[in-house]
């Protein structure tokens, strides 16, 4: 118990500093440079087309939502669209 509690003592006294089994890995996320001269079109495409079908979602829906609240208005027995 005592080791174990001087063992996150002294890694906790270093800010910066790895435990060594940590010292040498390699990050699963970076592997190469980016190509910046060559773009991944496949993922620009989708990226691009992915939101615009949201964009169309979005606009569709609130055009629904705002024909709901007319008609609703229109049952309630409000003769205009304009309330004064």
């Amino acid at each position: 118990m005592a080791a174990g509690l001087r063992a996150v003592r002294r890694w906790g006294s270093m800010a910066a500093a790895a435990p060594p089994r940590l010292a040498f890995t390699r990050s699963a996320f970076v592997v190469n440079k980016a190509n910046n001269a060559k773009p991944n079109w496949l993922g620009v495409g989708l990226a691009f087309s992915t939101s615009a079908a949201l964009w169309a979602f979005l606009i569709k829906q609130h055009n629904d939502d705002v024909m709901e609240y007319e008609r609703r208005k229109q049952a309630r027995g409000h003769s205009s669209t304009k309330c004064s």
